[in-house]
């Protein structure tokens, strides 16, 4: 695992919302490890999020409770998925530290 620089947007957010970072020189470290395993589920549970949209979507018999809630499930995973990139944009060698992570976009 290459050393980690900088500080590392974590896949959570304080009680009050606000982003949580660690400033770690390993980038194996348990906190590390913990948030990747994180990552990887939130990007798992919003694949499978996807599918039930798909199914939802494609039922004429879905009701406006039924679709608020789905559009509701799908925010909450697309704004994890966007953490997730960020992050991991952040940590891409050769990054500028000085670079707006949505300049790419």
């Amino acid at each position: 695992m290459r050393p980690m620089t900088g500080l590392r947007l974590l896949p959570w957010s304080d009680p009050e919302g606000r982003p949580c970072y660690l400033s770690s020189d390993s980038g194996d470290s348990p906190l590390n490890r913990r948030a990747d395993q994180i990552e990887a589920l939130q990007l798992s549970m919003g694949t499978e999020l996807l599918g039930h949209a798909h199914a939802l979507l494609d039922d004429r018999k879905a009701n406006a409770g039924e679709l608020r809630f789905l559009a509701q499930r799908l925010c909450e995973a697309l704004c994890d998925a966007l953490r997730v990139a960020e992050s991991r944009g952040r940590r891409l060698p050769g990054r500028n530290e000085d670079e707006d992570p949505g300049e790419a976009l």
